[in-house]
């Protein structure tokens, strides 16, 4: 494993130098980014922060890619000398090595890319490979990808190859091979000259099939799984309407019990907007729609084929981020989410002198109609269940009620006032059985002071109640800039459970609360394309997610330094 690491990094670092002799010769360019988080752990029983086996972790990423005309080439090397705790959120990476490799290059209208690649088909209900770092989440394909235009407004897209599973001193590849093609057409681009209207309209369809090898003993599994998509997205100066459907023939695997069951889904999305007015709706349903390439995937996210993604506002407050967010369950769910967003104009009542804005979310989401076959005989049984699309059922995992309004008072002052309003089924979304809903309401007020055009203060007082879970929480966050270079950060999550002597754990169970606090302080510094950051203190065990996609991170105590630079 040594020698192979050895040898793709003597490759890249080849590539660098040849590369270099172009660009001095043929006007191509080089460029590329670093980043690195390091931590060094300390033990703190208190929070149950356990020490790791290595007291110091770091996850490190350095990309570089090379453009001349229509030729690009790029690697990362990736090193995880161990990974940090918590860290990836499916399979566990380890060692250091080349991670991403590519060529791509253009023919015509012809472009070929072999090696790694991310690619999405419309919403991605049937296809999306991507990389989100920070999680951990990354599912990259290794093979060939063709994109083809035929003619104007016509675009082909089509993929073969095997998505990333690990890394152990380089790539780990998964052992299911995924197919796929996505024909799009744009008719504004198509009809051209023929076409006066400010509108267009956006076709699409999609076709995708993974092939695994069966080799289980009992079951008789199906080795090609195939799933097909249509989409249509209309576009106007004040609309913007998305549908699309995708269907799923039967795929059964670890996370769905191994049922014969097609799945299906149904995404809807439509936005109005005009100046000083915003107002969007989305609905979508989700059946029996997990699909990875490897159908006994150890974790669920694992070369995930598609992305399903959350109809839910992705907050970015502390508590209201990390403590309760929703992620899509795959498996069955009904959900909607409409927001309205209004500026009052200077001048009115309302509006005072400089404006006030105002943004209104509701979203929630229910379990799927069904019910559950078996009881006569095993072949009934691997049916799984019978269920009525976009039908939701009697349990509601999740709700979502907030209200944000924005004002400058002042040339210098601007406040911002949230109230959000949470109902989180905790034993669904989190894996916790038996653990009772959690019903929360949360109050943020954030506040921003330029002191000069450079220097400024931001704040942030949060606090969340609810009698169930953890109890209640506060949050303090104090932010000085100091432009263009430093900043510097505190912030204290106070876990205080109740007021009162006693806290009914569970909803079940009188005790003494355990009142904790999470301080954690930050300096940065930033000049040109780097910036390093430093932290201390306490991490507390959560959620963390990006875009809908989530992973739970550990406690933790202890220093962490964070470098990225790009040239």
């Amino acid at each position: 494993m040594t020698r192979i690491v050895l040898r793709y990094s003597i490759a890249l670092l080849s590539t660098v130098f040849l590369t270099d002799r172009v660009v001095s010769q043929d006007g191509g360019q080089l460029h590329g980014n670093f980043s690195m988080d390091a931590q060094f752990y300390n033990t703190d029983s208190a929070i149950g922060a356990v020490l790791p086996p290595e007291r110091l972790a770091a996850n490190a990423w350095a990309n570089i890619i090379y453009t001349n005309n229509n030729f690009e080439a790029g690697g990362r090397m990736e090193s995880y000398e161990p990974s940090l705790a918590g860290y990836p959120a499916g399979q566990a990476y380890s060692g250091s090595g080349l991670g991403y490799r590519y060529v791509k290059f253009k023919v015509s209208d012809l472009e070929i890319t072999a090696g790694n690649f991310f690619e999405q088909f419309g919403q991605g209900l049937v296809f999306r490979c991507y990389e989100e770092r920070y999680l951990g989440v990354d599912n990259a394909m290794d093979g060939v990808r063709l994109k083809y235009k035929p003619y104007r407004g016509v675009y082909l897209k089509t993929v073969i190859g095997r998505q990333r599973f690990g890394f152990n001193n380089g790539l780990v590849k998964g052992v299911g091979i995924v197919r796929g093609i996505d024909a799009e057409v744009s008719l504004s681009e198509l009809l051209d000259s023929a076409w006066t209207s400010a509108n267009n309209l956006i076709i699409g369809g999609s076709f995708v099939s993974k092939y695994q090898e069966d080799r289980d003993p009992l079951l008789d599994l199906p080795e090609n799984v195939a799933a097909g998509a249509v989409r249509a997205n209309f576009t106007s100066p004040k609309w913007n309407v998305y549908a699309e459907y995708a269907y799923k023939v039967n795929d059964p695997n670890g996370r769905n019990g191994f049922v014969y069951k097609n799945g299906q889904a149904l995404h809807l999305n439509a936005t109005y907007s005009v100046k000083g007015l915003g107002i969007s709706a989305g609905a979508h349903s989700i059946d029996n729609m997990f699909y990875q390439s490897d159908r006994s995937a150890p974790t669920p996210f694992d070369m995930n084929i598609n992305f399903l993604p959350p109809l839910t506002k992705q907050h970015t407050y502390n508590l209201p981020a990390t403590l309760y967010p929703y992620a899509t369950q795959p498996n069955g769910e009904v959900s909607a989410q409409g927001e309205i967003f209004y500026k009052w104009k200077k001048g009115t009542f309302l509006g005072g002198k400089r404006g006030t804005k105002l943004a209104v979310n509701f979203s929630t989401a229910y379990a799927l109609d069904t019910m559950h076959l078996g009881l006569a005989d095993d072949t009934t049984r691997r049916l799984g269940y019978s269920s009525k699309f976009f039908q939701p059922g009697n349990r509601q995992y999740f709700q979502d009620f907030n209200v944000e309004i924005r004002k400058n008072v002042s040339a210098t002052w601007q406040f911002a006032l949230t109230y959000l309003n949470i109902l989180y089924d905790i034993d669904i979304i989190q894996g916790k059985p038996g653990k009772p809903t959690v019903h929360a309401n949360i109050f943020i007020l954030e506040g921003l002071h330029n002191f000069t055009d450079r220097n400024s203060v931001r704040f942030e007082a949060q606090h969340l109640s609810t009698e169930q879970d953890h109890g209640n929480w506060a949050t303090a966050l104090v932010e000085f800039t100091f432009s263009p270079h430093w900043f510097v950060a505190a912030m204290d999550q106070y876990n205080y459970v109740t007021f009162n002597d006693t806290f009914l754990k569970d909803g079940k169970e009188e005790v003494s609360p355990e009142r904790f606090h999470y301080p954690i302080g930050s300096v940065g510094y930033i000049r040109s394309g780097t910036r390093f950051q430093v932290n201390y203190g306490r991490q507390r065990a959560g959620i963390f997610c990006v875009g809908g996609v989530c992973r739970t991170v550990p406690a933790s105590n202890g220093l962490s330094l964070s470098v990225t630079t790009t040239f």
